[in-house]
């Protein structure tokens, strides 16, 4: 039985999707005009583990997360680099994909973009009108009256009254009130635009979602998702226009992951304070950065930092040295087990990462006990079942060598790749060659210092970071 925190009733809940055995997931995704930061990845990689576990456990997962292409940011941004707007889009949807990919971030069953459902959203706009839920302004604006909607405020806890308060005086002559958020905006001189009933211009960000999420997922949906900053306006009013034009509740749960802090504040591009995930992937493997990420609750706040970073390096480095020099028996070939419960009961309690992690390291612990007790077979078992649940949190899928000879492999920033390290190493073979043993030492030691461990056999050489 899963139990999910679901935002709007601010409690756990026991998780009943409206079909049994599927689930309509939607989270909303990257507005493209800029390389994804740690911020990004850390929304990417906790609905990837939610996927992934909801799939793990039976469920059919229709996964949604859409692409805002057509924004202010996007069109200041490719006008500050004299560039058409959708060349700027299309880099940073492609780096988007390399950035996730190399996360282990699993693509979502549908990917939409706003500007191929313009249609759906003037539609929804005219839907709003017909039911006085929206107006036509003279300056070809079209905004949603928030006081229609009795509901509003119901996922933030905020009070209607309270936002009129605390809005400025000098309301947008437009606006019948200042908590009216915009729906279609007219089109400024030279800016891009589509024709409308009102004239031409261009959506509004916050009734992208609400169109796009209907589209592929209906009127009701099981569970939207997405960052902590997202959760007022844009969650707020997504669920206002949407259940004005359906007359239907709009997601059933809704589900905030926690943000990255640097030193006490939210990472974000507007703070200035964010790092791209290829610049931190510049220093640390991408499974590093992962784990990093993943073995936080979802919900729960993480500081960025190199410490923490080096130290999630270690851990994982300690879950490929169990599973180093094994063949792990096939899956299937191994029965349920006591750690799949308990690594089940973890993840069924609001997806709890932090708790099914200790499980993986558990059994780390169990197969190197198996080793030094000689018990080859037990081990290869145990290894198969620490693959497995590596897997729903998109860890430990690639072979323990590959990981150690990666460069950065133990996520120390170490500074030699992999190329160095062999050329130091044929160094060192062309000095024992010639019988100098006090400099094929000297390289050895070098390559000591800087976290490689030589293992020298009848095969040759091997290496790997420690």
């Amino acid at each position: 039985m899963i139990r999910i925190y679901n935002t709007l009733s601010q409690k756990k809940e026991q998780f009943k999707p409206i079909e049994p055995g599927k689930v309509g997931l939607y989270v909303c995704g990257m507005t493209v005009y800029d390389y994804c930061h740690l911020g990004h990845a850390r929304i990417l990689v906790a609905f990837d583990v939610i996927t992934r576990y909801l799939r793990h456990s039976g469920f059919d997962v229709n996964y949604v997360r859409n692409i805002t292409d057509i924004d202010d940011k996007i069109l200041r941004r490719a006008a500050e680099n004299g560039e058409v707007y959708t060349d700027l889009t299309e880099r940073m949807i492609a780096a988007m994909h390399e950035d996730e990919a190399r996360l282990g971030v699993l693509l979502p069953n549908a990917e939409p973009r706003a500007t191929a459902f313009i249609s759906d959203m003037i539609a929804m706009i005219k839907t709003l009108i017909a039911g006085d839920h929206a107006y036509a302004a003279d300056n070809g604006d079209v905004y949603f009256s928030v006081s229609s909607f009795a509901d509003y405020g119901k996922l933030s806890r905020k009070k209607l009254e309270d936002l009129l308060a605390g809005a400025r005086v000098d309301v947008e002559q437009a606006k019948r009130s200042s908590a009216d958020f915009a729906l279609w905006k007219a089109a400024k001189p030279d800016e891009v635009f589509w024709p409308s009933p009102w004239g031409n211009g261009r959506p509004g960000w916050h009734i992208e979602c609400s169109a796009m999420a209907n589209h592929c997922l209906g009127d009701t949906f099981d569970i939207h998702g997405g960052g902590p900053d997202l959760l007022f306006p844009h969650h707020e009013n997504e669920i206002a226009q949407s259940e004005c034009a359906t007359g239907h509740t709009f997601a059933n749960t809704w589900m905030h992951a926690g943000a990255i802090r640097v030193n006490k504040e939210k990472m974000s591009k507007s703070l200035g304070n964010f790092f791209t995930i290829r610049e931190i992937m510049e220093t640390y493997p991408a499974e590093v950065v992962r784990y990093f990420l993943v073995s936080s609750h979802y919900r729960s706040q993480v500081d960025y930092s190199e410490d923490n970073l080096i130290e999630s390096g270690r851990s994982l480095t300690k879950l490929y040295n169990a599973l180093r020099g094994i063949t792990p028996l096939a899956s299937d070939a191994v029965a349920q087990t006591a750690h799949d419960t308990l690594f089940a009961k973890r993840m069924d309690d609001d997806f709890n990462c932090a708790g099914a992690m200790a499980i993986l390291h558990a059994i780390a612990g169990e197969i190197n006990q198996q080793r030094r007790d000689g018990d080859e077979q037990a081990a290869a078992a145990s290894a198969s079942v620490l693959v497995r649940l590596g897997s729903v949190l998109g860890l430990l899928q690639q072979d323990p060598e590959l990981f150690f000879q990666s460069d950065s492999g133990s996520g120390q920033g170490n500074e030699l790749s992999a190329e160095q390290i062999e050329t130091m190493i044929q160094a060192r073979a062309d000095a024992r060659k010639a019988r100098d043993f006090a400099g094929a030492d000297q390289i050895r030691d070098e390559l000591l210092t800087r976290g490689v461990i030589l293992d020298d056999s009848r095969e040759g050489t091997s290496w790997r970071r420690g």
